[in-house]
């Protein structure tokens, strides 16, 4: 038997061990106040700088370039994912908590206080570029591009989200998620999904990324392609992944949840 396959095992009965036979449940009430900052903290950075991109492009007169700005969030979600996925599974993102509620990796008793953290941390990053630059650039908000008609711009939201969705739950396997693969994956396909479809519907995936500039500035003229479409991209994300890879796995769960509660329990259990 080699070694990694050793240390593999080793580490599946470790999981089993601590968290059962079950897709593992983490409710630790002492812990969940972390997870619920992190989702707040990592969502307000995101928005930040997804919407903050198109603000300070207009603030100062476009020296912030079209590349930066589609580049940016990418880069951001990496970064997130490095630096608290382990904590909450850095979901940044209603359609991929609700993703991960559906595919069964994340219980749904947890889904309201990571959807509320979610709507908090995205507003307030609204609220603070509107406090920093009044209006400038629609408060970053994600629009249909010119000539583009609404259902076009909901249909690209649709299937940008579901490949985002495929990738997030692909890389969903333990150490995978929280670690350089799902952080150059998942920051990566948003790059990359910006830089050839911004022009068709400003790229957004996240409901919650476009809902928060439209709440500060009072208009939701086109709120709904973002909240429709990336909701039914996660869905048809779902259930290709049940294609692609059956039922949901033990590791799934604990990338969706993060490890918080599991290095806890360690680090108790070591005392």
């Amino acid at each position: 038997m080699s070694t990694s396959h050793h240390n593999g095992k080793k580490e599946r009965e470790r999981l089993r061990m601590l968290l059962g036979q079950t897709a593992p449940n983490f409710l630790d009430p002492a812990l969940e106040w972390r997870r619920i900052f992190a989702e707040m903290w990592g969502t307000f950075l995101l928005v930040l700088t997804a919407a903050g991109g198109g603000v300070v492009s207009a603030a100062s007169g476009g020296e912030v370039t079209r590349s930066m700005t589609v580049v940016a969030p990418g880069l951001m979600v990496m970064a997130i994912i490095y630096f608290m996925g382990t904590v909450s599974g850095a979901h940044l993102n209603p359609a991929v908590t609700l993703a991960f509620a559906v595919r069964r990796n994340f219980p749904w008793t947890r889904v309201p206080a990571y959807l509320a953290a979610q709507i908090a941390g995205g507003t307030g990053a609204a609220l603070f570029l509107k406090a920093l630059f009044g209006s400038a650039g629609n408060l970053g908000a994600t629009l249909p591009g010119n000539g583009i008609s609404q259902m076009t711009a909901f249909i690209m939201e649709t299937v940008l989200t579901a490949g985002l969705v495929n990738t997030i739950l692909g890389t969903a396997s333990g150490a995978r998620n929280i670690g350089p693969n799902g952080a150059i994956a998942v920051g990566g396909y948003i790059i990359m999904a910006h830089l050839w479809s911004f022009p068709v519907s400003g790229t957004s995936m996240n409901p919650v990324r476009s809902f928060a500039p439209d709440l500060v500035r009072g208009d939701f003229s086109t709120t709904w392609i973002y909240i429709a479409g990336p909701l039914a991209g996660a869905m048809i994300g779902v259930l290709f992944e049940w294609v692609l890879k059956g039922p949901p796995t033990e590791a799934g769960a604990i990338a969706a949840q993060g490890t918080l509660e599991l290095d806890e329990r360690e680090r108790k259990g070591n005392a």
